[in-house]
């Protein structure tokens, strides 16, 4: 359901989340620990920072860390900064009698993606970051 660039995006965050405290860290030192092909990675990092989600800083002692507290960043806003959540909100065939209501199988398509939608906004990262007997991510 999700795509490889949410998988990425995610692991990433959650990485830099696991690290906040260390400051600017490299897209490079990021791609190693998250197994993320790093020039795919330096584009999602950069949307997420054009997203407001990360700073990033360049140069010696640059690299990207997070701009929102992982108690506060939502996993809805990870997704959404680089693959949005696509709700139906109209006919997907064009069917004309469908213009002004969505067909039951649409309809219920839609609300199964508005409850996902809710759960990721309902999720922090630090929420993913730990639970009890579970193990700790990219750990």
């Amino acid at each position: 359901m999700f795509s490889q660039t949410v998988e990425y995006a995610l692991r990433a965050v959650v990485y830099l989340a696991r690290h906040e405290s260390e400051g600017p860290i490299g897209h490079r030192v990021i791609a190693e620990a998250t197994e993320v092909p790093t020039s795919y990675l330096s584009k999602i990092l950069h949307d997420l920072a054009s997203s407001r989600l990360l700073t990033s800083r360049r140069g010696v002692g640059g690299g990207f860390q997070l701009a929102v507290s992982p108690d506060e960043l939502s996993v809805l806003d990870v997704v959404n900064a680089v693959d949005p959540l696509q709700r139906i909100t109209r006919c997907p065939l064009s069917i004309p009698s469908h213009c002004q209501q969505l067909c039951p199988m649409h309809a219920r398509l839609d609300q199964s993606l508005a409850m996902v939608e809710r759960t990721l906004a309902a999720s922090t990262i630090r929420e993913m970051l730990y639970a009890p007997a579970r193990p700790v991510p990219l750990g």
